[in-house]
């Protein structure tokens, strides 16, 4: 079964740095599209950054300047690198990807989420 797994969520100071990543267990897929979510204690689950499959890129206001959205040379692995980070950017991450099945086949993936916590 192909899933996403995260890594790299933890505990930082206001004003740090965390980088999360994003990669497909179950065999070798590469990243045709990704997003990133987050959801917070007692909110919903909100989109944070966006990469289509041309290398255009989106974001989140509240998050624009400080939070880059990338996946490495070989589409292998997703990236949020997260600066400047914020008390109320504490969540759990979750990436969302398109994976590249086959010729012209996709599969949507969820991750399991990854804890980011970012202190005053």
């Amino acid at each position: 079964q192909v899933q996403l797994v995260e890594s790299g969520g933890g505990l930082v100071q206001a004003g740090g740095s965390l980088r999360l990543s994003c990669a497909a267990s179950g065999g070798t897929f590469s990243i045709r599209a990704m997003d990133w979510y987050r959801q917070a204690p007692g909110k919903q689950r909100e989109f944070v950054a966006g990469l289509t499959s041309g290398g255009n890129t989106n974001y989140k206001d509240s998050v624009k300047g400080r939070f880059t959205i990338a996946r490495d040379n070989a589409r292998t692995t997703g990236y949020l690198q997260m600066n400047s980070l914020k008390p109320e950017d504490t969540a759990v991450y979750y990436c969302n990807a398109s994976l590249v099945a086959g010729p012209g086949m996709y599969l949507e993936v969820w991750g399991q989420g990854t804890l980011v916590t970012v202190s005053s």
